[in-house]
């Protein structure tokens, strides 16, 4: 377990010294909050107008229409998310090819894969939609399988966005590659999104502490300006932090799945440590 974990992050390392080598690839999912932003911003004056937040707190009393403009939501933000995410993917294994890949090369690697990504998106949007009627009409206890049953998915599709990256196949397909390459991954696959997502959460809450601190003194020295200064410190801190650890998890997908099918040098990853990931469980 403890060589298994150990392993993971060193992957996880390798993924940033990628990182640190083309910062370049964290314009990728700075485009998609950008994009998630207007997605937000398009759907929430229908909502607003069809009374959707009146709907969501009178449990069981949810009108059809609500359902449909959840369903278009999620469609669009997965597909967003996706998108975004394949031009990531696209640009990291040009780079560990060794190739340069400039912001331009991910989107068009992405735009080649647009029906199979938009297949895709249709397919976790109707399992997000899915899920959460289920969860609406069952007690406390369901709702912890469904949650476990969510987990489970997003586990499974881990490698989904490289399969449609690197092969010409559809989203029902890439799904089930992604769930057989998981069970070759499973350790690597789980431990580096725990210990990305561990990480990251431990910077989160020092920025948030810290940003916390920044405007508690702002506030008792009584300048508005040094208050909104701290907001933004402690914004921007998040951000960033957020922007390295969508950039991470891309790259660290990108050099999963390339190893799991090439099984060459991947520039920046120890061999051993990638042979090792696939090895017999």
């Amino acid at each position: 377990m403890f060589d298994r974990l150990s392993r993971s992050w060193k992957l996880v390392k390798a993924s940033a010294s990628v990182l640190a080598g083309d910062r370049m690839l964290l314009a990728f999912p700075l485009a998609s909050l950008a994009a998630l932003v207007v997605v937000c911003a398009c759907f929430a004056a229908p909502a607003i107008g069809m009374g959707a937040l009146e709907g969501l707190s009178r449990r069981g009393d949810i009108a059809p229409g609500l359902y449909a403009l959840a369903f278009l939501f999620y469609f669009s933000q997965y597909f967003v998310i996706f998108f975004f995410n394949a031009a990531l993917v696209g640009a990291a294994m040009m780079r560990l090819d060794g190739r340069s890949a400039g912001f331009g090369d991910g989107l068009r690697i992405a735009a080649s894969r647009v029906g199979a990504i938009a297949g895709y998106a249709l397919v976790a949007a109707t399992v997000g939609v899915v899920l959460r009627v289920i969860q609406e009409r069952v007690g406390f206890v369901g709702r912890i399988v469904v949650a476990l049953l969510g987990a489970g998915w997003t586990i499974a599709t881990f490698l989904v966005v490289p399969v449609l990256v690197a092969r010409d196949v559809g989203p029902l397909d890439a799904v089930k590659e992604s769930a057989a390459l998981l069970r070759k991954t499973w350790g690597e696959n789980l431990i580096g999104r725990v210990g990305i997502a561990a990480a990251f959460g431990l910077v989160f809450s020092v920025a948030l502490f810290l940003g916390a601190g920044l405007v508690v003194a702002a506030m008792a020295a009584g300048n508005v300006y040094l208050v909104a200064a701290a907001f933004a410190v402690a914004l921007v801190a998040v951000g960033i932090a957020g922007l390295v650890q969508a950039a991470l998890s891309g790259i660290y997908e990108a050099a999963l799945y390339r190893y799991a099918t090439t099984g060459g040098e991947t520039p920046g990853f120890d061999k051993a440590d990638l042979q090792l990931a696939f090895g017999p469980k």
